[in-house]
């Protein structure tokens, strides 16, 4: 719907001088009545004009005086104009700081429409009907509509309006124009059999069947207006953020009261003043290099939890949800380790005996590399190395992973990730990886697609393999059954173990892309710990929990280096590489283990 402001300027922005603005047009409209049909024409045409000389909007926290008029800052006209050009034209996320009026502005929107616009229709729906409308709750988003309408000039009301006649539970309609808004509640029925002009879906984030009301409004309407804070990535909110959609973002920092004082820091700690006029002087800035203000560090300070300050202010998807990892120890870890691949490629393998054959070089390749090949195109073979594996389904709906680590210094050396492969032509992928690391020990969950992987492994006569244990009990034997058991209570202890690894600077991981996916695991309501956006993919696996591939593997890997540690062996002092004696050794060891592969218990 294409919109413009030729009359807004005309209307007051400081709230003394808009009222008496109001006052003057409301008296002479009792002297010349038809002077009405001249305002109502203006504001037709001019949704701010209309907004900002006849609204009125509720706060109850200004006692005495709870009703204000609705003067919008600037960015709030930015936001209503941006609403407005996407009803009827295409759909619109709008991620907000909580307390920014994105509520109001989205109900003064879709009304400026019911009362000036002939024929439309919007639907509103929220989490729970009592959301939606219900007498005197101020929450609501009818509330909002009644308190609009309620509040106007009589003159500005619609002509044949009666409240009896139009105004009716999660509805209201207009007699002059045609144009109606309902409202339900966000269940799987959401949206059911209607065409509408516009759907407006609040705080979408808190809504449990978020994916079903997706498909079930996307044939129903041009415009879905998705509002809400963030409140984690497991979510339909989130999935969608990370889409194409057009995003309106309103960030507290635009909002003029909040903004003042602005400032932020600096990797070097110094500190920048962006609003000189709202800096108190000697204050105390707060350096952790965020944009901060005096309102923003006092929010800070009476918030409960830093979840809750990157939910209600600071628009932050992983730090809304109760993440598992330390964000800013995570952070720290891809700013001292993290590097790009010196290699990118593919592996090329028997496809029968899952034999590797070459490294192909490839920019668009699943291969990632952290080392250099030697002359012949192969690993050094000195390296000793885990490799942690996790499966999917291969429908594209999560990755297959192999994540290589060098025993020495718990480094991360390789990391193979593919959606589209096959659990069964992974385990050919990954035993050829496992072999060309010279004999790498592997270790995969041996649930869900893993059982095929592993059968598959097995049936390749690989055997340098991680055997399960029984890790609750005292001698913690081993059996000779293949992988690794994944319940929730095995998960937490193993995600537990490469948290503290990260934290604490033990697990150098050099993939950025595999770290950042530690920021998406959260606390399981039910005690455990989940990758946060598993429960909204389609996976025909059904393996949920098997998300956060990278992760996983990485996880998996650090486990069987911290199993397998041992004291250096080391006789003699060091041969320089390259020498003679350091070739001869070289020959030795090949000489000595056939299909390159080394012992199972073998020293870090």
């Amino acid at each position: 719907m294409k919109v413009s402001t030729p009359l807004n300027a005309h209307v007051p922005k400081d709230v003394r001088e808009n009222l008496r603005w109001r006052s003057a047009v409301h008296r002479r409209v009792m002297n010349d009545p038809s002077y009405a049909d001249v305002i109502r024409d203006a504001c037709s045409r001019d949704p701010l004009f209309f907004i900002n000389g006849f609204v009125f909007t509720h706060d109850s926290r200004r006692e005495p005086f709870t009703k204000l008029p609705f003067i919008l800052y600037e960015y709030q006209e930015e936001a209503v104009l941006e609403i407005l050009n996407a009803i009827n034209s295409h759909d619109l996320l709008i991620e907000k700081s909580r307390d920014t009026g994105a509520s109001w502005m989205n109900c003064t929107a879709i009304y400026w429409c019911w009362a000036f616009k002939s024929g439309l229709s919007f639907l509103l729906g929220s989490r729970v009907e009592d959301d939606v409308d219900r007498a005197g709750n101020p929450k609501c988003l009818f509330y909002k509509l009644d308190f609009i309408l309620d509040n106007l000039p009589v003159w500005m009301k619609p002509a044949g309006y009666n409240r009896n006649e139009h105004r009716r539970h999660l509805h209201i309609g207009n007699p002059e124009t045609g144009s109606s808004i309902d409202g339900e509640a966000t269940t799987i029925d959401f949206a059911r059999g209607a065409r509408c002009t516009a759907i407006l879906l609040d705080e979408f984030a808190t809504v449990p069947d978020g994916q079903r009301i997706l498909t079930a409004t996307r044939d129903v309407t041009k415009c879905r207006l998705f509002n809400s804070t963030p409140k984690g990535t497991n979510n339909a909110f989130y999935e969608k953020s990370i889409g194409t959609i057009k995003k309106l973002r309103i960030h507290w920092s635009k909002h003029p009261l909040k903004a003042a004082g602005l400032y932020e820091t600096g990797s070097d700690g110094n500190v920048n003043v962006l609003d000189l006029t709202g800096y108190p002087d000697s204050y105390s800035p707060i350096l952790d290099g965020k944009l901060r203000s005096p309102w923003y560090d006092n929010e800070c300070e009476r918030a409960g939890s830093a979840q809750e300050i990157a939910q209600e202010l600071d628009i932050d998807y992983l730090g809304s949800g109760f993440q598992y990892f330390n964000a800013a120890l995570v952070h720290e870890s891809i700013r001292k380790y993290a590097r790009p691949p010196m290699l990118i490629g593919e592996l090329e393998y028997d496809e029968t005996t899952g034999d590797p054959i070459r490294f192909r070089e490839d920019e668009n390749g699943n291969l990632r590399l952290w080392f250099l090949l030697d002359k012949d195109g192969k690993p050094p073979i000195d390296f000793r190395t885990v490799l942690g594996i996790d499966v999917s389904a291969g429908t594209g709906a999560s990755n297959s992973c192999a994540e290589g680590w060098k025993a020495i210094m718990c480094e991360k050396i390789l990391e193979y990730v593919n959606p589209f492969i096959r659990p069964e032509a992974f385990a050919k992928q990954a035993v050829a990886i496992a072999r060309w690391l010279n004999g790498a020990e592997m270790i995969w969950e041996s649930g869900g697609p893993g059982r095929q992987f592993g059968s598959r492994v097995m049936e390749l006569g690989y055997g340098n393999v991680y055997l399960r244990r029984n890790d609750a009990s005292i001698s913690g034997k081993v059996s000779d059954i293949p992988g690794f058991a994944s319940t929730k209570d095995t998960k937490l202890v193993l995600m537990g173990d490469y948290r503290a690894g990260i934290e604490k600077g033990n697990a150098v991981n050099r993939s950025k892309e595999a770290l950042e996916e530690c920021l998406e695991y959260i606390f399981d309501p039910n005690g455990g710990v989940i990758h946060a956006r598993s429960v909204n993919k389609t996976d025909p696996s059904g393996a949920k929990s098997n998300h956060g591939d990278r992760c996983v593997g990485d996880a998996l890997a650090y486990k069987l280096l911290n199993e397998r540690k041992s004291s250096p062996v080391k006789q003699g002092p060091e041969v320089p590489v390259g020498c003679l004696q350091w070739r001869m050794d070289i020959k030795k060891k090949k000489e000595q283990l056939p299909n390159r592969q080394l012992d199972r218990e073998w020293a870090t």
